[in-house]
């Protein structure tokens, strides 16, 4: 079992289910998104390079995606917070996933290393 696998399988109820999905939801994006553990946390990569990865809040105590090119995008529903180039996306472990927003966002990101706005 891989690192990653280890990640998901130990986290914590009710947070577990959420990372999970979101990441059977990222990886279906694109046959080029691998997961790897980088930095403690389950990062998603495009062509080896990093796009996004999974968290949680330790303020708000809720699961969230990371972009991290999120500079690029501005939709309402993505946080700044003290970041200057990741933007992150929050999750209610209570409430069904917003499916078209996490696929939009997703798509979006990978199309910055597809059109080269960001090096692969």
């Amino acid at each position: 079992m891989k690192e990653v696998d280890d990640f998901y399988e130990n986290s914590k109820l009710p947070f577990k289910e959420t990372l999970f999905a979101l990441s059977e939801i990222i990886l279906r994006q694109d046959k080029e998104i691998t997961n790897v553990l980088k930095y403690g946390m389950p990062f998603f990569c495009y062509k080896k390079k990093m796009f996004c990865y999974l968290w949680i809040h330790k303020k708000l105590n809720q699961p969230y995606m990371g972009i991290v090119e999120g500079k690029y995008f501005d939709e309402s529903f993505l946080i700044q917070e003290n970041r200057s180039r990741m933007k992150i996306f929050l999750f209610d472990p209570q409430k069904d996933l917003p499916l078209q927003e996490i696929e939009l966002i997703i798509q979006k990101a990978i199309n910055l290393y597809k059109t080269g706005i960001v090096k692969v």
